[in-house]
């Protein structure tokens, strides 16, 4: 879902292809007074059909080879306040609706398949509640929402998550890849929730025509190590645990200055400091939960965008795996600032503009088949057992008279891997949220240990 690299900037901001009308109807709180209009979209004129991108087929070939698998990702947006209807929340999701016209879109064709509009769209098929049962609910009504299956012919939900509390709601949105990445996510959440400037995220700079058979190379370079990467990792299931299938969600949260202040003293970024956390975090679980951890390799979703490009449906990322030193034992005196060093190493060329370039060079030539390929294995548990995401997401946002609380996403979580771990930056706060098989043993305990992993680095890693 991002990039391993700069914090966030106004000025690097891409703003969605058709922007959100200024002023946009709130839903209303609470139970709805008379009967609502029926919630329609109101359409824009029809985009232009989209072509299915590489990585957006590749998803939709793991979707047909392995249906056991929910291949779907999202996010949860907690806010206070009383909560609204569900058909005010409908309405008010159909116009903002108009501002993201492929997410009305349906897939169309066979060899060459694209998106086009969808004119038999339903806003109701689309948003729904989970309704908690009293005060000590809220748990279970969110973990319904984060497995209920989508509606027939439907590619993302929105839930309504409300009845544990009178002043307190949270909106969950789930989407099948192989429609949105992370980056386009995050579009569609500023477009219904978000206010002010979009959070930023590097794009790779417009180049120069002499340039192209340097850049070839090295994407083609990139291309076979990434690829001879996939070759030679085989993992075993980590033992210990026997999976459910039930996904579970924890979360945990600290200052992002905190993170930020970690990563550029060791001449790294934010992004950089939560690994290393995440990788104290596996190893410190590893010993409590009794669990045997030897190798954790994690897949970085990486946003390969180009400014040009259509920011709010479809894949343009890649994936790349990235080995983290869980091999550091606690007990080591600088054991925390050893890690931190070791992402860093390993990230360094990431946040490098020939790096960069390449990546994006690669996702923007790179054939169906080949990606497709690359798409499985880089994805399969015996190649990597950890999925780590992290995105930029606003300032602040609203719904209506409600405000924004917080924030969590939802990483894909792949039978056989380990954990999926996402880290969202929300206003003043980074936040980590956690989604485990709810099999796994101290799985929950897992934000708190970063948490501490994180406060760990924050003492020790400062500049020498």
């Amino acid at each position: 879902m991002s990039v391993p690299g700069r914090s966030a900037s106004p000025a690097e901001s891409s703003p969605s292809t058709a922007p959100i009308p200024p002023s946009r109807p709130a839903p209303s709180a609470g139970p709805s007074g008379g009967t609502p209009p029926e919630a329609r979209t109101e359409r824009p004129p029809a985009p232009a059909h989209l072509r299915v991108h590489a990585v957006d087929r590749a998803f939709l070939d793991l979707e047909r080879t392995r249906p056991d698998v929910r291949w779907d990702t999202g996010g949860i947006a907690y806010l206070s306040g009383p909560p609204p209807a569900l058909a005010d929340l409908r309405a008010y999701v159909a116009h903002c609706l108009r501002g993201v016209p492929l997410m009305t879109s349906r897939l169309t064709g066979g060899r060459r398949p694209r998106w086009q509009p969808d004119e038999d769209f339903a806003v109701d098929d689309h948003v729904h509640e989970s309704v908690a049962d009293g005060p000590a609910g809220g748990d279970a009504a969110l973990h319904a929402a984060l497995n209920a299956p989508f509606a027939p012919g439907a590619y993302w939900g929105i839930w309504l998550v409300h009845g544990h509390a009178d002043d307190a709601y949270a909106v969950c949105y789930r989407l099948r890849h192989a429609c949105q990445d992370g980056s386009a996510a995050a579009m569609a959440f500023r477009a219904v929730l978000g206010e002010g400037e979009p959070s930023g995220r590097p794009v790779p700079a417009p180049g120069r025509r002499s340039a192209v058979p340097g850049r070839v190379a090295a994407a083609l370079g990139l291309a076979a190590k990434f690829a001879a990467g996939t070759l030679v990792r085989r993992y075993r299931p980590v033992a210990g645990f026997t999976p459910t299938g039930e996904r579970r969600l924890h979360r945990g949260r600290v200052p992002v200055d905190v993170l930020r202040g970690i990563g550029a003293a060791a001449d790294g970024s934010a992004h950089d400091a939560h690994l290393a956390a995440l990788a104290g975090a596996l190893t410190a679980w590893s010993e409590e939960a009794q669990v045997p951890l030897p190798r954790a390799t994690a897949v970085l979703p990486v946003d390969a965008r180009r400014p040009d490009e259509e920011q709010t449906w479809g894949n343009r990322c890649f994936a790349l795996p990235l080995e983290l030193p869980v091999h550091i034992a606690p007990a080591h005196p600088e054991a925390a600032r050893r890690r931190l060093d070791h992402i860093t190493a390993a990230t360094r060329r990431l946040r490098g503009a020939a790096w960069r370039q390449a990546i994006g060079d690669l996702v923007r030539h790179m054939p169906a088949r080949p990606t497709a390929w690359y798409m499985r294995r880089v994805l399969s548990p015996r190649v990597t057992n950890v999925m780590a995401t992290s995105m930029p997401l606003a300032d602040r946002g609203s719904l209506g008279e409600t405000q924004v609380t917080g924030t969590a996403l939802l990483p894909l979580f792949v039978p056989g891997h380990l954990v999926a771990v996402g880290l969202s930056f929300f206003g003043e706060w980074a936040e980590v949220s956690v989604v485990v098989d709810s099999g796994l043993p101290l799985g929950g305990s897992l934000p708190e240990l970063w948490e501490r992993a994180v406060a760990e680095l924050a003492e020790t890693a400062a500049p020498r």
